[in-house]
C-alpha cells in the first residue's frame, strides 16, 4: 500500500506537465484510502518540478532493486 512520503514511479507520460514514464516522485497526499495521489517530482537539487494528481493506476511503488536515471528537463 503506497502512503504518504512513499517514493512512487510514473507507469504513464503526463505530457502536459513534462513527465515521463519512469519518473520518480514522492507521495505528498493520498486521496480515497489510495484511489489518487498528490505526487511532488523534484530535480535532483530539490526544485519541484510539477505537482500532478495522480490515479492509482498511474504510479507503482519503488522496487528495492531499482537504480534511478537522470534527464535533462526542457527549458
Amino acid at each position: 500500500m503506497i502512503k504518504e512520503h512513499d517514493r512512487v514511479v510514473l507507469k504513464t507520460n503526463i505530457p502536459g506537465q513534462g513527465l515521463k514514464t519512469g519518473d520518480v516522485g514522492t507521495v505528498i497526499h493520498v486521496y480515497k484510502k489510495g484511489e489518487a495521489f498528490e505526487v511532488e517530482f523534484l530535480t535532483l537539487h530539490g526544485e519541484t518540478v510539477a505537482i500532478a494528481t495522480l490515479e492509482a493506476s498511474q504510479v507503482r511503488p519503488v522496487q528495492n532493486r531499482e537504480i534511478a536515471h537522470a534527464r535533462l528537463l526542457r527549458a
